[in-house]
């Protein structure tokens, strides 16, 4: 016997999932070689100009600011929320009183979480002057 089970329903869907994202990506690398190769590499001044308005670009240090990592990790918590969210939903009247109770428990310290977010100025827009 093998240890590959190919009586599996979901094995031949596996397989094409495999197949068309090898497909996919031997056609992103394929279609940048062929960019690269056809691209006009004539660079003059005018081309890398600003096209019709606006201002002159200064070269200067990209700089993130860190209140933008920070909203990202709360949107990625409220993302869990929901994931964890949604399963409770479907059981909900077959967990009964205990699972509503677990569920407000768990949103009051996500909201808690939120409102030291808040405190702490987590929300609060800098200027970036």
């Amino acid at each position: 016997m093998s240890h590959i089970d190919v009586a599996h329903p979901y094995f031949g869907i596996f397989l094409m999932i495999v197949l068309a994202s090898m497909i996919f990506f031997g056609l992103v690398f394929l279609a940048s070689k062929i960019g690269n190769n056809f691209a006009s590499k004539n660079r003059k001044k005018l081309g890398l100009g600003i096209y019709e308005c606006g201002p002159i670009p200064v070269k200067q240090a990209n700089k993130i600011n860190s209140q933008f990592f920070i909203v990202a990790l709360i949107f990625i918590l409220l993302d869990i929320e929901v994931v964890f969210l949604f399963p409770w939903a479907l059981i909900f009247k077959s967990l009964g009183w205990f699972g509503l109770l677990e569920v407000l428990i768990f949103i009051l310290l996500l909201g808690v979480g939120f409102l030291y977010a808040y405190k702490k100025g987590a929300f609060a827009w800098q200027s970036i002057k």
